[in-house]
């Protein structure tokens, strides 16, 4: 595991205090939980960070992200009944 620190407003910090009291989940977990969430909900950019972090080099890194039509491997299988 990575440590991450971060800035959040008072009131924020508060809800989240008294939603881990509730759900006896440290704030941690709540973040964890919710970043998780956050990457699966967005396919397409999960895509390009899965292929970003096994692209073998910065030119290849930057094509990706160059890329604005970024097809998927199943959405290319499915186009062409493959």
């Amino acid at each position: 595991m990575h440590r991450l620190n971060l800035t959040i407003d008072e009131a924020l910090y508060e809800q989240a205090r008294a939603v881990s009291f509730i759900e006896k989940k440290s704030i941690s977990q709540m973040i964890r939980e919710s970043l998780s969430e956050y990457i699966a909900k967005n396919t397409k950019t999960k895509q390009q960070a899965d292929l970003i972090l096994e692209a073998e080099d910065e030119k290849e890194i930057l094509s990706i992200l160059a890329n604005e039509d970024f097809t998927s491997n199943e959405d290319f299988k499915n186009k062409f009944n493959l």
